[in-house]
């Protein structure tokens, strides 16, 4: 007799596999057309299935009711996602990026973020009652690194292709993969002191000091800048060694990123020491010659992964997350003084900072860039991971009220301020290409009426279709009485649509002559006729990779470079 087995594992892998399938029928049209994250809708959905609507996910249950368990099974849900996600971070950059680029960083990661800290700590020590300086301090550090996984939203995709010029997208993963695993000093100073001042610890302030700069500086922060770089450049060096002699077939040649992020992840969590830093450093190191970034340009895999595992981890926090805390909070904070919190945090957090400094930064250019780059500083992932860390580190404390108090104040404060990150930053691209598209659509739509013709704004730079109304007229045609003609006027090239943030053509001014010498898209001359003109500016030829694995036919390998070169063989050479 067939039985029903209606178990948590079954419906676990029924929702999340049903969710993912239903969310790639609709991805691109999500993603590229409305510019709404996955991470948004998936926490939605996980909200919807949580056990406060649908009763599909059932976290506590999947802990046999242990809160305490729960929490570690989210601190390791966080770091794998971090871990996999900053070796990614790593693989994405040009070579030697580090090393090139450590001036804008050193700005990122120091001045502009200590005051992120400090706006933070003191906007939640203004707002939320009964708590000290030291403690907002530990709630501020929390939040004060920048998301790697929601700042995707900005480097990547149809939106960052045509808005963000490349330097610009380069230094944003940098910075939010090089502050996650800086949150450590941040967040340890005001815990070591906060020990102290309640009586616990070994030699009082000078005592914590110690601590803080030989065990948080020492040996997590600097021990996994070391480890993670010893590993990468080991692990680029092996996998080379073992493509020249044919060892490695494609799919584990593709996979290697992803098994390194989990080793690293898992030595670095043995030994206590930073595996999230280590894990962005490894990544950088790995790909320091540019060699696997250049072979792996073509791949889908590293994406698909870290699809899964973003739609996956969001899931989860969706139906973790203390919804109920928000509202009954034994005397955090009101409802209302969270959501002025939430406000003034998205505001002051990192904004005025970035705004501030931006003229230290080569890449940023603009003011608009600067306030893009201060608003899109968002909150998520990393702040439920440095959440548990510190009531992992609470619990280590001798218990009392205040330990207590604390604990549950970093636990609603920095839930309350991810959510309302991830909301706030999810919409706002959509809602932004709506307030920029809506105004100029009227615009149009106005002059069409008024003026019989369709209004374009003038190009600005970074084009890539140009669009011409006007019909081409044959040489000798007479010109329309309505349209007297000119031969000194120049008609300006125009295109419909405009970017948020436009980067400065290569070589100054656009010409018309030069870009009427192109092929491809529509444009108009000095005479008045269109041609056909491609532009692309911006856009150079990717080089295809370069090696080809015995397991694959060369024409899914791709171009190869000439005989005799590194990593390339002859169709015959096997």
């Amino acid at each position: 007799m067939p039985t029903l087995a209606i178990t948590n594992f079954n419906i676990v892998l029924s929702v999340l596999g049903g969710w993912i399938s239903l969310f790639g029928l609709v991805s691109y049209l999500m993603k590229e057309n409305f510019y709404l994250s996955e991470a948004l809708i998936s926490l939605l959905a996980g909200v919807a299935f949580s056990p406060a609507a649908a009763n599909l996910i059932k976290p506590l249950e999947y802990t046999l009711g242990s809160e305490e368990d729960l929490n570690i099974v989210t601190l390791s849900f966080t770091r794998l996602v971090l871990g996999i996600q900053l070796v990614l971070a790593g693989v994405q950059l040009p070579s030697r990026y580090l090393k090139k680029q450590w001036r804008p960083l050193l700005w990122f990661l120091g001045p502009i973020m200590t005051a992120m800290w400090l706006s933070t700590a003191l906007l939640i020590w203004g707002l939320v009652p009964g708590i000290r300086f030291l403690e907002a301090l530990v709630v501020g550090s929390c939040v004060t690194p920048t998301d790697p996984v929601l700042s995707n939203v900005i480097v990547k995709g149809k939106f960052a292709d045509h808005n963000v010029p490349k330097e610009l997208q380069d230094v944003i993963i940098a910075e939010s993969g090089a502050n996650d695993g800086l949150g450590y000093p941040f967040l340890f100073l005001g815990l070591y002191l906060l020990e102290v001042g309640w009586g616990g610890g070994d030699g009082g302030v000078r005592g914590a000091m110690g601590q803080w700069f030989g065990e948080t500086w020492g040996y997590t922060i600097l021990l996994s800048v070391v480890y993670g770089a010893v590993v990468g450049w080991g692990a680029n060096k092996l996998l080379h060694w073992a493509e020249e002699r044919k060892f490695v077939d494609r799919e584990s040649f593709l996979v290697f990123a992803i098994s390194l992020a989990l080793f690293i992840v898992g030595t670095c969590g043995m030994i206590g020491s930073d595996d999230v830093l280590a894990c962005f450093i490894a990544g950088n190191a790995f790909t320091w010659d540019d060699w696997f970034r250049l072979e792996t340009l073509d791949d889908s895999l590293q994406p698909t992964i870290d699809m899964l595992l973003n739609v996956s981890v969001f899931m989860w926090l969706g139906a973790v997350c203390p919804w109920h805390e928000f509202l009954v909070n034994d005397g955090v904070a009101p409802l209302h003084r969270l959501v002025v919190l939430g406000i003034l945090v998205l505001l002051f957090r990192r904004l005025p900072w970035v705004f501030a400094i931006h003229k230290f930064i080569p890449q940023i250019e603009e003011v608009r860039q600067a306030i893009f780059v201060g608003f899109f500083g968002p909150v998520g992932v990393s702040a439920i991971f440095y959440l548990y860390i510190t009531l992992e580190f609470l619990k280590t404390m001798e218990p009392s009220e205040e330990v207590e108090h604390l604990g549950h104040v970093v636990k609603v404060v920095v839930w309350f301020l991810a959510i309302c990150s991830i909301v706030v930053h999810g919409l706002s691209l959509p809602l932004g290409k709506l307030g920029f598209y809506l105004p100029r659509t009227l615009s149009r739509g106005i002059s069409v009426t008024s003026d019989g013709g369709e209004f374009l704004p003038p190009i600005r730079n970074r084009v890539s279709t140009l669009v011409a109304r006007r019909p081409r007229r044959n040489s000798g045609e007479e010109l329309p009485a309505t349209e007297p003609p000119s031969s000194d006027a120049r008609r300006s090239i125009s295109r419909i649509g405009g970017n948020v943030i436009p980067s400065r053509p290569v070589g100054g001014e656009l010409d018309v002559k030069t870009i009427a010498a192109g092929s491809g898209g529509l444009a108009m001359g000095t005479d008045g006729s269109s041609s056909a003109v491609k532009i692309d500016l911006e856009s150079p030829s990717l080089p295809g990779r370069t090696i080809r694995f015995l397991d694959e036919s060369p024409a899914i390998a791709g171009p190869t470079s000439a005989p005799g070169s590194a990593g390339t063989h002859n169709a015959d050479s096997s």
